[in-house]
């Protein structure tokens, strides 16, 4: 039998709380304004003033609103940066409903595709549950939104706008996920009953259809072929027309995404070594996610030395630990809960990401960094929250920050050492779908 909480274990507990005036007047503030608010270090404001030593101009910040496609606005922030650059479109914006379109039709299909190779397994088998929970979903990875743009190409966001779909995905997605859930036991039960290769195929191009036609409802059908028309930042009427969306991409933005490579610290695991993630691949036969794990300064030199080139840096992390979304504040010492309750809360980055505190919840894009004596002391990140929070919609981040709830930065491969390198082009080592880097 195990041990109860007895009354003893109370009239103890209320003793000792009552014994010490100091949690009575701290329960008054945290009852009244909140944990956090009573927690929080109000120097932050003075920790990230907003002045750096290496900053990007980037225009105006985008807004994902109601949707979960953050990895996907910041992939495109990064290739419009360079766009708006070359061309002086000080505000152009890369369409992420087009985008978002093809990554519907590209993740039903490997949907299918990993609940045909699982048939034999329970629904109740940790894989299959991990497929089955949030087949809609919006969530991704930055080498999904690269899969994507080598297939797909890019339009301009004045080609393909968002739509109230795209804006707010909730209602889609759960149709979505009921319909693919539905499909899911079609076809299990099919294979399951010795169907052929061709029979199993052709159920799928006609369950893929149907997920085409709820796409093209929910959001619109895509551009064949579009003209491309724009004034410039010196009001400069510019042309192009009959442009396929590749060959936008090829012209325009022009960036071999295979040069780049998903820098992780995952430190639970052996450092200058590849991974891959197979459970999160949205496109058959595309890009697949791989991610190097290397100590945080690898990570951190990194992103400096392709922030000081002029080029932003794409990056994963976990927006909502210290964060204040009104003030646009990152900071390790933001709210001082384990103070508030005098309590031990701390932990390593290795523990958070064994005990299930890690979360890879959000991508944005760091468009500075403040170096004081050859040390990062802030660094200035570009969100994809709207004007209404942070500065306009930048945010500020200590470095502290950085070394503890950044997961993963996107650079070129001409940032890595040799070593690096060499095991970024080496056969990775595939994670469960239980790991934390998913």
């Amino acid at each position: 039998m195990g041990k109860e909480v007895t009354q003893e274990n109370v009239v103890k507990f209320r003793k000792a709380f009552n014994a010490d005036n100091r949690n009575v007047v701290v329960q008054r503030a945290a009852t009244k304004n909140g944990v956090l608010k009573a927690s929080e270090d109000i120097a932050a404001k003075v920790r990230l003033d907003r002045t750096f030593s290496i900053e990007i101009e980037t225009g105006k910040v985008s807004n994902q609103l109601h949707s979960g496609r953050c990895w996907l606005f910041s992939m495109l922030n990064t290739l419009r940066h360079q766009v708006a650059d070359k061309y002086n479109m000080k505000d152009f914006e890369l369409s992420q409903a087009y985008s978002y379109f093809w990554d519907k039709i590209e993740r039903a299909n490997i949907f299918y595709e990993n609940i045909l190779r699982t048939a034999d397994k329970p629904t109740y088998n940790r894989e299959v549950s991990f497929y089955l929970a949030g087949p809609g979903g919006d969530g991704g990875q930055w080498a999904m939104a690269a899969a994507l743009i080598q297939k797909y190409g890019v339009v301009p966001s004045s080609v393909m706008p968002e739509s109230f779909n795209t804006n707010d995905t909730t209602g889609f997605g759960e149709s979505l996920s009921r319909k693919l859930r539905k499909d899911a036991i079609t076809l299990r039960e099919l294979k399951n009953s010795g169907a052929t290769e061709g029979q199993l195929n052709a159920k799928r191009d006609q369950l893929l259809g149907e997920v085409y036609r709820m796409t093209a409802i929910a959001v619109g059908e895509p551009p064949v072929k579009f003209d491309f028309e724009y004034r410039d930042d010196k009001k400069n009427y510019q042309r192009d027309a009959d442009l396929t969306p590749k060959e936008f991409y090829d012209k325009y933005v022009a960036v071999d995404l295979d040069d780049y490579v998903v820098l992780a610290n995952s430190p639970d695991k052996p450092f200058n070594k590849l991974y891959s993630l197979p459970a999160e691949d949205n496109v058959v036969g595309g890009k697949k996610i791989t991610v190097l794990n290397e100590e945080m300064d690898v990570l951190r030199q990194a992103t400096i030395a392709q922030l000081k080139d002029g080029e932003t840096v794409w990056f994963g992390n976990d927006v909502l630990e210290q964060m204040d979304r009104k003030d646009g504040l990152l900071d390790s010492q933001l709210y001082r809960t384990d103070a508030l309750y005098d309590v031990d809360l701390s932990m390593s980055k290795a523990e958070r990401f064994q005990y299930g505190q890690a979360n890879v919840s959000h991508a944005m894009t760091f468009t500075g960094v403040d170096v004081v004596e050859g040390q990062a002391k802030k660094w200035k990140v570009e969100n994809s929250w709207g004007e209404e929070n942070g500065d306009k919609g930048y945010f500020a981040m200590t470095d502290d920050w950085f070394e503890d709830y950044v997961y993963e930065v996107v650079v070129h491969r001409k940032y890595l050492t040799e070593a690096q390198l060499k095991a970024a082009d080496s056969t990775p080592e595939p994670v469960p779908v239980w790991d934390p880097l998913l």
